[in-house]
């Protein structure tokens, strides 16, 4: 999406003219719009619904540039205004989801039936910026404050505690700040971080996510490049040694998702036996490795987009496999080609 060009006429100017500053001040705006796609992708679960919120926000920003009076930092400024946007955006209530949220695991065997609407479902995003971390801990932190199954536990939180959990322990701002931001006092803000904390905790123990290990990026490269090997030869030995004995498969925007190592070999050899013989391109999606599937074409030579596939790898094996149906979206957001030539 297009930013704040200098110069331009920007959105609201009446009078058609640019005002004196507005360059500068623009500029200032945009300086920020990467780490705000970042928070209202977290907030709102949509990376093209996040993109939205952020123009707006710099819209908004725009117009009351001039009566910002610097009592607070301008990031603090720009993110009461973003949180506003997410939160006027989710006053209807609706929860973004993954298919493990709405039903229990099928035999690999099932049809995956109709495809939902797409706004049901959380979807992947490029890497999303966050604030620049001082140590590695603390970036592979931010790395995992983006991953798919962290996303999608945010959405069980209220839209205030969601945005007050993200504000400090995401994006680095202090709970006075935050309190400022949310007109509240820090008792409040507290009390809301540490109900929001105690929810996704509770939801880590059922979801059995707590004994998630980090892995360095160099092992995640390597099993990354192992399981597109094996996916490329159709190994299903392979691929079995790969998995973590409770890995999950999903397939949005179907709700069918499977559990273990049979149930997901059943589902490749059995409905999806027409995956045999893709090409995966490599990308990163949500902080972890993902890849572009493309299926041999049905009407002719070349391959076709199937699915953008997300990897979630904890210690030595790959947890989680979510493949995204929706190419004509996806994958030009990931920079990924309309097909593969023969």
């Amino acid at each position: 999406m297009n930013g704040l060009e200098p110069g331009a006429v920007k959105p609201g100017d009446e009078a058609g003219a640019v005002r004196p500053g507005d360059e500068a001040g623009a500029a200032r705006l945009e300086t920020h719009r990467a780490e705000l796609t970042g928070y209202c992708y977290r907030m709102l679960g949509s990376v093209f619904e996040a993109e939205d919120a952020v123009q707006e926000t710099m819209v908004r920003a725009w117009r009351g540039l001039d009566r910002f009076e610097e009592r607070s930092s301008l990031r603090s400024w720009v993110y009461r205004i973003a949180t506003n946007v997410c939160l006027d955006a989710l006053a209807a209530g609706k929860r973004r989801a993954r298919p493990m949220d709405l039903s229990g695991p099928t035999s690999g065997a099932t049809s995956p039936g109709a495809a939902l609407d797409a706004d049901v479902w959380i979807e992947p995003c490029p890497t999303a910026p966050t604030r620049t971390a001082d140590n590695p801990a603390e970036a592979a932190e931010a790395a995992e404050s983006v991953r798919l199954a962290f996303v999608a536990a945010l959405q069980h939180l209220p839209a205030k505690q969601r945005a007050t959990l993200l504000l400090r322990e995401v994006m680095g701002f202090s709970a006075r700040e935050v309190a400022d931001l949310h007109g509240c006092t820090v008792a409040s803000v507290n009390s809301a971080l540490q109900r929001a904390r105690a929810t996704l905790a509770a939801r880590r123990e059922a979801a059995t996510d707590d004994t998630a290990v980090r892995v360095p990026s160099s092992v995640q490269k390597a099993l990354a490049r192992r399981y597109a090997a094996a996916f490329a030869s159709f190994d299903m030995v392979e691929l079995s040694m790969l998995l973590h004995v409770d890995a999950t498969m999903s397939l949005p925007p179907y709700a069918v998702w499977m559990r273990g190592v049979s149930d997901i070999r059943a589902w490749l050899t059995g409905p999806a036996v027409g995956c045999r013989g893709s090409r995966l391109i490599p990308t990163q999606a949500n902080g972890s490795p993902a890849f572009g599937q493309y299926r041999p074409s049905a009407h002719g030579s070349g391959f076709e987009p199937w699915g953008l596939q997300v990897i979630d790898i904890s210690g030595d094996h790959i947890t989680d496999i979510s493949v995204f149906r929706d190419t004509d979206r996806l994958f030009p957001l990931f920079d990924l080609p309309a097909r593969i030539d023969a």
